[in-house]
């Protein structure tokens, strides 16, 4: 009879993504506790070039915070900002705008409401994708900080000039 429970455990938690690891990031994303991916140093950035920094992507060779002027990132950036500075509806309305939990503390520690995420559209895919804008602070239409990500949280940089 305990052979059979086990099964059906088994064959439920196969049937729920349940995997062991720990749960999920809140977007049916498995996570452990730690980045998801394998932390291998060597990541794609939004301007196109990879860094071998052995951490996580996010700080330059004098640990500041990674910059990525506005410019540099993909164009659909553009219109998600727009979105957020002038209070429009957003395409992904059901999970834009909601809370950003920083579960894996990537980005500075703050309270649990600062932060607030945001996809940025990529072209050819019929789901949100791995790009999103990540602000925190202020008011929903003035952020007191911007962040980008192209890789589903993992790592981000700071766009400095999204407000200019």
């Amino acid at each position: 009879m305990a052979t059979v429970g086990a099964l059906v455990l088994a064959l439920a938690a196969a049937w729920l993504g349940i995997d062991g690891s720990g749960g999920t990031d809140g977007n049916g994303n498995g996570v452990n506790g730690h980045n998801a991916k394998a932390n291998d140093g060597n990541r794609n950035h939004a301007d196109g070039n990879h860094d071998n920094d052995g951490g996580n992507g996010n700080h330059d060779d004098d640990g500041d915070t990674r910059l990525c002027p506005i410019d540099t990132l993909p164009p659909q950036t553009d219109d998600v900002v727009d979105r957020i500075l002038t209070n429009q509806d957003h395409i992904y309305s059901a999970h834009d705008g909601k809370h950003f939990g920083n579960y894996e503390g990537v980005l500075p520690k703050q309270h649990g409401s600062y932060y607030r995420e945001y996809t940025v559209d990529t072209p050819g895919l019929n789901h949100r994708g791995a790009r999103r804008i990540v602000v925190g602070g202020g008011t929903e239409d003035d952020p007191d900080v911007w962040y980008y990500t192209d890789d589903h949280f993992e790592s981000f940089c700071e766009i400095p000039d999204a407000e200019d």
